[in-house]
């Protein structure tokens, strides 16, 4: 079985002590989540200024199903949220969607 929190070789080392949640919120703000008509890049509405879930009894199996990874351990560190979106859609080589 791989390891999902060892970096792809391409990328330098994680940090090997992040392999759960530390509720940053990078997961409910980069990624596009169709099942709430989430955009990539933008905030889910239901996420909380403290960065927790607003709707987490009730939260879509998307949701539910999320597991960290070494991702997680690249931008949960990352002071603001802003900086983890930046640096979540970064790893992937994405762009925030802009409002059109």
């Amino acid at each position: 079985m791989t390891d999902r929190f060892a970096a792809p070789p391409e990328s330098p080392p994680r940090s090997p002590l992040v392999r759960e949640c530390t509720g940053c919120g990078a997961c409910c703000a980069a990624p596009d989540i169709h099942a709430l008509k989430k955009p990539l890049g933008v905030p889910c509405a239901h996420l909380q200024p403290d960065c927790r879930c607003g709707i987490y009894a009730a939260r879509p199996a998307v949701c539910r199903h999320y597991q960290p990874d070494w991702v997680c351990g690249e931008v949960a560190p990352l002071p603001t949220l802003d900086a983890r979106i930046r640096r979540f859609l970064e790893i992937y080589g994405l762009e925030a969607e802009t409002p059109g």
